[in-house]
């Protein structure tokens, strides 16, 4: 997720992405994503298990920040916010 165009970045993980997506675009969320106004899905992965989808987590976290802009616009250039094609 993402508070805009290259703004800033939340690597998070869930096993109900359409309602913790909504819950970060109403500021439900006490914390980080609240605090920076993130709150526009910009790139999502499907995992088969929990277990993976935490260990790319993990990953995605260890990453430079350049690192995880190149990801999101080669799937996403023009930042679109995802949300709306998950419903």
């Amino acid at each position: 997720m993402a508070s805009g165009y290259r703004g800033t970045l939340y690597v998070g993980v869930t096993s109900a992405l359409v309602r913790r997506v909504w819950q970060h675009r109403h500021a439900d969320v006490v914390g980080f994503t609240r605090r920076y106004s993130v709150d526009r899905l910009v790139w999502y992965e499907q995992h088969v298990t929990m277990e993976s989808a935490i260990l790319r987590e993990k990953a995605l976290k260890r990453w430079r920040r350049a690192w995880k802009l190149e990801l999101i616009e080669a799937g996403n250039p023009d930042w679109h916010d995802l949300y709306d094609s998950l419903l």
